[in-house]
């Protein structure tokens, strides 16, 4: 836990071991300054205004986005790189195929070397920083060391960063994650992004872009975190949190993992259906879940994120209303387009005509969407109108369901329940999208994507597998197991499912069967629910869908059996003989 605060302190100060650290980096970088990050509204503003002076950071219309800001990267550091980024173990089969592997001695050489004065004229940042509610025994501290004052900014946003973290990492004896970058000089051949974790650290060089330069996120939250979680007895994953409160007052949390492009930000502020009132939902996290075995038997969580790191194009409020409304001020964009009125435009927003593209050019539709793709937008958790307290509750919330999901054009039903814990492993692993003809040429080309960590576990997949069926087996109450499919499509390409707000239709059927009150009909592949269990009251939607929605093809899933089986063959021994059991069952019951 957190000491009492002390800021009589000097940072540099609070903990020895931090500090034996930074001046062991500082050796090898030769920054011009130190500066130590504490967190203070002052210190923010501060940097904003040496951002501004240095014509990295403009402010946006003030009457219309007041205190909102927005930054451009380099045209070639745009999203993260998963081909340049490294699981160092001193094993490579450890890393597994699922990762990138290089030894542990060979990364760091290579990365010292790019290290040493890469500092020179710039000023070291000390970014102290905790994932999760600073008072929480489920909460991990780390210090990221960056030459990037836009990062720092970042920093401030999606974590607990400052002097309240420091203390904590003193009061725990010491113990934090390391994690050093560097922009360098943006050059994409010398780009670079280690994972030590069995080290408990990162390095990263030669990007300036959220995923690659903000430690905390993906590199801390998830690769370091899963490894680290796989060690202490809990999960670290890639899923949004959301609380649903029925019109009967009933309260219950669901942790969520899809892929990217499967709806995912959406769910997590989802908004209810006219046609369905009385329900509430409450976003404790759209992106990363660390879940703990409570004393109870249940699964407890917490969102170790404190800010939302999300895309900004196809954000409106049609889409998300939420999102929208929560990012119109105290915002920092990045590689959004601008109005004539210095307002941020992306391509989805539903309104607005850019005139300045996100290089800073004027608009011209020859040269590509005026938004980058990739765009994003950061913003504290509190901004979101379906926020709740109870994302900064230590305890964290108990979770009643686990929901996975991926984009299947034809063989996914709408929805299905895991028949136990275990076979709900194997539906996580199996998870997968397919690809569409806009986004490279070929239609239906899968992808697994085990419970959407394919580019973020920090370790063999077939021992994250195992580790899943462990952290069941101490359960006396595990959550049920789902999974769902929005993006089913008739034989005219059209989706069959509205989606975005009626997808709480789905999800109130997962909470009455956590209730023991929803009836459902066993198939092979698990349960599903007959039509009349669904509540489609108000919802346009003819009977003849809702049954294709809720079919299962035995011959496809024969196939899709066959493709599961070869993809678990891909981790070798690692891979638990408990999954290809549970694989057997299916096939059997296929049969």
């Amino acid at each position: 836990m957190a000491t009492a605060p002390n800021a009589f302190v000097p940072l540099a100060e609070v903990s020895r071991e931090v500090a034996s650290w930074v001046t062991q980096v500082a050796g090898l970088t030769t920054p011009d300054q130190i500066h130590w990050c504490d967190g203070s509204p002052a210190e923010t503003a501060r940097l904003r205004n040496e951002l501004i002076a240095r014509k990295e950071l403009s402010p946006l219309n003030e009457k219309t986005f007041p205190d909102c800001h927005i930054a451009y990267s380099h045209p070639s550091d745009v999203a993260r790189v998963e081909h340049l980024t490294f699981i160092c173990t001193k094993n490579q089969e450890d890393a597994g195929p699922n990762n990138n592997w290089m030894a542990p001695d060979e990364a760091k050489a290579q990365m010292n070397a790019l290290y040493k004065g890469c500092m020179k004229g710039r000023t070291l940042y000390v970014v102290p920083y905790c994932m999760g509610p600073i008072d929480s025994p489920y909460s991990r501290c780390g210090v990221e060391i960056t030459d990037s004052a836009y990062v720092v900014l970042n920093m401030g946003i999606m974590t607990r960063m400052g002097r309240p973290a420091l203390e904590r990492i003193a009061a725990d004896g010491g113990k934090f994650v390391k994690g050093l970058h560097s922009v360098g000089e943006l050059d994409p051949n010398r780009r670079f992004i280690m994972h030590f974790p069995e080290e408990l650290s990162i390095q990263s060089f030669g990007s300036g872009y959220g995923g690659n330069a903000l430690l905390g996120k993906k590199c801390h939250a998830l690769r370091i975190a899963s490894y680290q979680a796989r060690t202490e007895g809990w999960l670290a994953e890639h899923m949004l949190i959301v609380g649903l409160k029925s019109p009967k007052g009933e309260l219950h949390y669901v942790a969520c993992a899809f892929p990217s492009a499967c709806g995912k930000t959406n769910l997590a502020m989802l908004i209810p259906p006219a046609t369905m009132p009385g329900w509430e939902v409450f976003t404790v996290g759209d992106d990363i879940c660390w879940m703990q075995p409570g004393p109870d038997g249940r699964l407890w969580a917490i969102n170790p994120e404190s800010g939302y790191f999300g895309v900004a194009p196809g954000t409106s409020p049609k889409t998300n209303k939420n999102a929208y409304d929560m990012i119109r001020k105290d915002t920092l964009f990045t590689n959004v387009a601008l109005t004539a009125d210095n307002e941020p435009w992306w391509e989805g927003i539903g309104g607005g005509t850019p005139v300045t593209d996100w290089q800073g050019r004027p608009y011209d539709a020859k040269n590509g969407p005026a938004a980058h793709p990739n765009a994003r937008f950061t913003v504290s958790a509190v901004y979101n109108p379906a926020y709740t307290k109870e994302a900064e509750n230590p305890k964290g919330v108990p979770i009643s369901a686990i929901v996975f999901g991926g984009r299947r054009r034809e063989i996914a039903p709408l929805v299905y329940e895991a028949r136990s814990w275990q076979h709900g492993v194997l539906v996580g692993a199996s998870v997968a999208s397919e690809t569409t003809a806009a986004a490279t040429g070929a239609v239906g080309v899968v992808r697994r994507d085990s419970m959407a960590m394919k580019p973020f576990c920090g370790y063999n997949f077939g021992d994250y597998f195992q580790h899943w069926l462990n952290v069941g087996a101490k359960l006396k109450n595990p959550p049920k197991i789902f999974h769902v499919n929005w993006f089913r499509q008739g034989s005219d390409g059209k989706f069959l499912w509205p989606g975005f707000g009626d997808n709480l239709r789905v999800l109130s059927w997962m909470l009455e069967r956590v209730a023991g009150r929803a009836g459902a009909k066993e198939t092979a592949i698990g349960n599903l629910p007959r039509p009349e269990d669904l509540n489609l009251a108000g919802l346009d939607i003819k009977s003849e869908v809702v049954e294709e929605l809720l079919s299962v093809k035995q011959d496809a899933w024969r196939k899709e059996a066959a493709d599961i089986r070869t993809y678990l063959g891909e981790f070798g021994a690692r891979t638990p003989k408990a999954m290809y059991a549970e694989l057997d069952g299916v096939e059997q019951r296929l049969s």
